[in-house]
């Protein structure tokens, strides 16, 4: 990921609460069958290494099963918004898109052992079960979840590499920066308002 000195972001508690916040991610891998991409949730154990560890699990029928071993890129995506160079109120401007994203690197490794896979989906249910009114209850002493234990597969990624871009206009004077925010609030949506209030907290840090 190309990463201009002003976008880049090197903290990595920071990170790690992005990994947290937005863990459904794309895992690449480049395998016997060419460049392959699988959309799952993924957990973060921080304390698991220096960058700390990703775990996931895929369908036994997935063919990244066979990437164990590889080098791997997981790609998190955050908000994102367009920005209009009408916005700057000023010449020579361009249009452009503001996101934040986290990109991780490791090896991937198949876990096979059942009780830690147990443990993985338990800790990921829980993860988003935990507001709900009546959570569903993972329990892997019934026959149901033992079934569904034998349809997959577990991995973890002990991060070696983690690239943080926050790119939120930071090339550009407070004044024009306070413009962007003013539009995408008045635009509304999800994306524009939470890259408008990433705008207003990093123009802050």
């Amino acid at each position: 990921m190309y990463i201009p000195a002003a976008f880049r972001e090197t903290d990595t508690g920071k990170l790690h609460n992005f990994i947290d916040q937005n863990g459904f991610a794309l895992l690449t891998s480049d395998g016997a069958r060419g460049l392959v991409a699988s959309h799952l949730p993924l957990l973060l154990d921080r304390t698991r290494g220096p960058l700390g560890t990703l775990l996931g699990h895929f369908a036994k029928a997935n063919e990244q099963v066979g990437d164990g071993g590889r080098a791997v890129l997981v790609v998190f995506s955050g908000p994102h918004a367009y920005v209009s160079p009408t916005w700057y109120e000023s010449p020579n401007t361009v249009p452009t898109w503001n996101y934040v994203a986290v990109h991780a690197y490791g090896v991937m490794n198949v876990v096979e052992d059942r009780a830690s896979l147990s443990r993985t989906l338990e800790d990921l249910v829980q993860k988003y079960e935990a507001s709900r009114p009546t959570p569903w209850l993972f329990d892997p002493d019934t026959a149901f979840h033992q079934k569904l234990l034998e349809g997959i597969v577990g991995f973890e990624i002990e991060i070696t590499r983690l690239d943080g871009k926050w790119k939120l206009n930071q090339n550009h004077p407070p004044e024009r920066r306070q413009r962007v925010i003013s539009a995408l609030n008045a635009d509304g949506g999800h994306n524009q308002l939470e890259i408008a209030r990433l705008m207003e907290a990093s123009s802050t840090d």
